[in-house]
């Protein structure tokens, strides 16, 4: 098996050699002046959505930023000092969007009988016209807590119409991310309107909370399919080191805080194993901490050379990650775009195009096309 990898990887270097991708793409800014940009869907050829942390959902048509945000957004929790955690987070379209015009999104929310705690939440709305109607609560993570980071909060829809949602540890509950009568550090997985799917792992488990797909991670913020749908990638903010990508499958536990590649922010030690039994292994994690923010993987054709590849956002020290896949393994690592700074979010377009979404108080749209 080795001897065939290794002939593969030098024959696809002959049939098709790297080429510096600097010398292939060039980008232009679509939208700009957008507040804390986090989560971004591409309605069509000529539309897409984005959403700004301070809890604006915003529409870009033919390559114009409306003015006027969408109606209809619950309020959401922020917190002013740090703008890069909580607030409106993810928008995902239902795949049926055309038809029903169901939206989905993730936000931190106060709690209702306690301002001082405050919680994950996911809605769904119709988009009608400039407008979200019909808006209701389909997941709440519990308990809510006291701190405003790790919401984690990425939506993704699978093949079979059920939804992944992820939920982090709140920063300050690492230890519960191991227990399953809770939401922290766990992946959701949900039928779309909010219920539980009747074959999820953890149904009818005594003292687990039926929603639960996955278990033992820290602050997921990217999900991703491979191209047959059959596989799900995640990735997750490590601490001081540690960031990791996985392979998600249902019932596992991924370790956290158990095992860790990392340290705590203060030089202290969390854990003294990298690995341990019944623990799941990342594919790849990264020392020091890039701290990703989201994942993609390319399967336009606009650019031949990246098809089937893993595009990571790092938003430290700013960048995007080509992650080259063999047999689920990362066999090579391209660091591209340096020069915007960090960046929140990287999604396909209709036309092979990469869009990214940079991060801060005046983010941008940026769109990477063929040079």
């Amino acid at each position: 098996m080795q001897y065939y990898f290794f002939f593969w990887l030098a024959l696809m270097l002959c049939i098709n050699p790297i080429v510096a991708s600097e010398d292939r793409y060039k980008m232009e800014s679509i939208a700009e002046g957008l507040d804390h940009p986090w989560g971004i869907a591409v309605v069509s050829e000529n539309e897409m959505l984005v959403t700004e942390g301070v809890g604006r959902l915003r529409r870009i048509v033919n390559g114009e930023l409306d003015p006027l945000p969408i109606a209809g957004i619950p309020s959401v929790f922020l917190v002013p000092t740090d703008l890069t955690q909580g607030g409106l987070c993810d928008v995902a379209l239902h795949p049926q969007f055309n038809e029903n015009r169901y939206l989905y999104l993730s936000f931190g929310e106060a709690d209702s009988e306690n301002p001082s705690l405050n919680a994950m939440t996911v809605i769904r709305g119709q988009l009608e016209g400039d407008k979200l109607t019909n808006v209701e609560q389909i997941f709440k993570a519990q308990p809510p807590r006291k701190t405003t980071a790790h919401y984690g909060a990425r939506i993704l829809f699978l093949r079979d119409g059920t939804m992944l949602v992820t939920s982090g540890d709140g920063f300050n509950y690492r230890d519960q991310a191991q227990t399953l009568d809770n939401h922290v550090g766990k992946i959701i997985r949900l039928n779309d309107d909010g219920t539980v799917p009747d074959d999820n792992p953890f149904l009818g488990v005594d003292d687990a909370l039926p929603e639960i797909w996955s278990f033992g991670h820290r602050n997921p913020t990217g999900l991703t399919l491979s191209e047959d749908g059959k596989t799900i990638f995640e990735h997750e903010h490590g601490p001081k080191g540690g960031d990791e990508l996985n392979i998600v499958t249902a019932g596992k536990n991924y370790g956290w805080p158990l095992i860790t590649y990392g340290i705590d922010y203060s030089g202290a030690l969390i854990s003294p194993f990298t690995e341990g039994e019944g623990l799941e292994q990342p594919v790849k994690y990264w020392v020091p901490s890039i701290a990703p923010s989201a994942l993609t993987l390319y399967n336009g054709d606009m650019f031949p050379n990246w098809k089937g590849n893993l595009f990571v956002t790092a938003m430290v020290p700013g960048d995007v990650r080509r992650l080259t896949m063999f047999e689920d393994r990362v066999v090579d690592e391209e660091i591209l775009f340096e020069e915007l700074g960090a960046i929140r979010n990287v999604t396909t377009a209709p036309d092979g195009s990469l869009l990214l979404v940079t991060n801060g108080p005046e983010g941008k749209i940026i769109r990477v096309s063929r040079d």
